[in-house]
């Protein structure tokens, strides 16, 4: 099968990442951006991307077989939306959307339609957590008991007060629609699904309408927790590490998952030594690209289940309120 030829819809800082990400792939191919704003068509073609600024044009495109949404969290689930209607496959950035009404459409959309699904959460295509969730389920860890994570980072101080992404209508409780989504999305991935959470959100070093500072606990039903950071005012700093009945595993990155240098991995079971390993920097944002568009070539399973994002969205839901009364809520 010729290449998937994929809509990028907006064009801001993630859509020019992840053209360029499309033009290392055999399998994508950018036949079209989408953006209502000049600037950031302009921007997609000075890459040599055609543009338009109408997304019902792309969607009408018989060549076009998949959408790829960066889009602001608050127009996803429409669009999911209208690309299934369409017959499109999409490819969604994160959050999946911020509202479980929304989700439970689009999901419903994407499902009645027969596309497929995939969703931006790329830190789980990394080789180490990849091996972290294999030494959970062998049971290589014991009983899991605890999930840990931390992903700061200060990008956000470059941006426009007015920006959509500090705004607490548009994307709330910012440090979790930025960064901590990828955490939460990793402690269902490897704890399950999340019964209840609490947070605890604060501006205390900048103007961000929508917060600098999260805190998140989480519960499951099986009794295991999870503990997620989220700043965007620290330079920047990612870990994550599940406690286990019988070991610990920790994953330190190096720098930025944007442009990865690599991650530093201790393991440690009970009466062992740390055993210390380095990982090499590997592409997870086109490996996650990639793994949708063999989905769409019939030739694998995307793995993120449409129930994982389902829970995903229930959670930050649960966390956004929390965040607003401060009380423990019931995902």
């Amino acid at each position: 099968m010729d290449a998937i030829q994929v809509a990028v819809v907006g064009l801001g800082w993630w859509g020019q990442n992840i053209i360029g990400q499309v033009a290392q792939s055999e399998l994508l191919s950018v036949r079209t951006g989408v953006d209502p704003d000049a600037a950031g068509r302009a921007r997609a073609e000075a890459l040599g991307v055609p543009t338009t600024a109408d997304f019902a044009s792309a969607l009408e495109d018989p060549a076009i077989d998949a959408v790829i949404l960066c889009s602001p969290h608050r127009m996803h689930s429409y669009q999911v939306v209208a690309a299934a209607r369409a017959g499109k496959h999409v490819f969604c950035e994160k959050p999946f959307s911020t509202s479980s009404v929304d989700s439970d459409r689009a999901l419903e959309a994407v499902a009645t339609a027969g596309v497929r699904l995939g969703i931006g959460h790329e830190r789980r295509f990394e080789s180490a957590v990849v091996e972290m969730r294999e030494r959970l389920d062998s049971g290589d860890l014991g009983v899991p008991l605890v999930f840990e994570g931390t992903f700061s980072q200060d990008k956000f101080l470059a941006l426009p007060a007015d920006n959509w992404r500090l705004s607490s209508e548009h994307a709330p409780v910012g440090p979790l629609s930025a960064t901590g989504i990828h955490l939460v999305d990793l402690a269902i991935a490897m704890m399950g699904s999340p019964t209840q959470v609490w947070a605890q959100l604060s501006t205390r070093a900048t103007s961000f309408e929508n917060g600098d500072n999260l805190t998140i606990t989480m519960t499951f039903a099986d009794g295991g927790t999870a503990v997620i950071t989220a700043v965007l005012t620290t330079p920047f700093i990612g870990r994550v590490c599940v406690m286990g009945s019988q070991g610990w595993m920790e994953i330190r990155d190096r720098s930025h998952p944007e442009s990865p240098t690599g991650w530093d991995v201790t393991t440690t079971h009970r009466d062992g030594s740390p055993e210390l390993r380095f990982f090499e920097p590997e592409p997870a944002v086109l490996i996650n690209l990639e793994a949708f568009a063999r989905s769409v070539m019939g030739k694998a399973e995307y793995p993120v289940t449409l129930g994982e994002i389902r829970s995903n969205v229930r959670a930050f839901e649960a966390i956004t309120r929390s965040a607003l009364t401060g009380q423990v809520e019931t995902v």
